[in-house]
């Protein structure tokens, strides 16, 4: 059985490390990102990749930097046949990447050429894709520019988040690698280069990605309250005081407003917003001192009036 150094940090990479010790493939090492602080206070948290390895007791290291000699030198006496990245977070050196004679393999959350980068599910959704999937690649120095191998498509639906997207992703990815790993021990597995005329990129999300430009339209309102959930959260402005928006429907895609970020309409359902081209209807929203809330509570427990602006 193929000895294996997974490289991953978050819970996507998780069901892919499952896979492996399931299937009996022998991890050798994880390797994910140090820990961190988190929350309100800062206390050190573990990557999901690393409290999973530890509960299998698969030595885990946690490099501050992998483009160093000492790093590489770790791995090459780990004498793994094959390195497996799932959203590791760093590009690694081509003495790393030269290590195993069987190459490194990467699980990839978009359908590659398209999405390169970071974030490659949460602009899939942003952007308003209706399809993306998972990729399978072989490793190079470049940012996810290696030869691809396989790949599953799958639909997005008008209405599901990031977050959602996401875990549904990481479960495939998992599959995909099962079947890349089947393919390279049959010897049957194809390289197929990425046509860069087709490569786009999926750049990293930052707290400000989540800002509601109310002079956008409904539709590209609503795929940012989608694809912003759960993590960083769109949001406005009210008063002075910060709106998140957590869920919205299409109240209207067609009528052009001379007032973006105007309250159009209040009903029992939520809150009418005129955008640039239609009415984006906010349904769940959130006050940072607050807990989320239907749209129809706040507007009960907080005035808002038609003709009223936001943003």
């Amino acid at each position: 059985m193929l000895r294996i150094v997974f490289m991953g940090t978050p819970e996507f990479a998780v069901p892919s490390l499952d896979m492996l010790v399931m299937e009996g493939y022998e991890v050798v090492a994880v390797v994910t990102q140090p820990d961190k602080p988190k929350g309100r206070g800062n206390k050190m948290s573990a990557p999901p990749v690393k409290l999973y390895a530890l509960e299998k007791d698969i030595s885990v290291l946690q490099p501050l930097k992998v483009k160093t000699r000492e790093f590489a030198a770790e791995i090459r006496e780990l004498n793994p046949d094959l390195i497996v990245t799932v959203a590791y977070g760093k590009i690694l050196p081509k003495e790393v990447l030269d290590i195993p004679p069987l190459g490194c393999i990467n699980v990839h959350g978009s359908l590659l050429p398209r999405y390169r980068g970071a974030a490659p599910i949460q602009r899939a959704v942003i952007n308003g894709e209706k399809t993306t999937g998972i990729t399978t690649m072989y490793m190079d120095v470049g940012m996810d520019t290696g030869d691809m191998l396989l790949k599953r498509e799958i639909d997005i639906d008008d209405e599901v988040t990031a977050g959602e997207l996401h875990d549904r992703l990481a479960q495939i990815g998992a599959a995909v690698l099962k079947d890349t790993l089947k393919s390279l021990e049959s010897g049957s597995l194809k390289r197929i280069r990425q046509p860069e005329n087709e490569a786009t990129y999926a750049a990293m999300i930052q707290k400000e990605t989540g800002l509601i430009d109310w002079t956008s339209s409904a539709r590209e309102v609503h795929n940012l309250v989608r694809g912003t959930n759960p993590w960083p959260g769109a949001f406005t402005s009210r008063n002075g005081e910060r709106l998140r928006i957590w869920k919205t429907a299409i109240a209207d895609e067609a009528e052009v407003c001379e007032s973006p970020g105007m309250v159009y309409k209040i009903d029992r359902e939520g809150i009418e917003v005129c955008c640039g081209k239609g009415r984006a209807k906010l349904l769940e929203v959130q006050l940072d001192s607050g807990k989320r809330i239907s749209a129809a509570e706040y507007v009960r427990g907080y005035r808002i009036n038609e003709g009223e602006m936001l943003g």
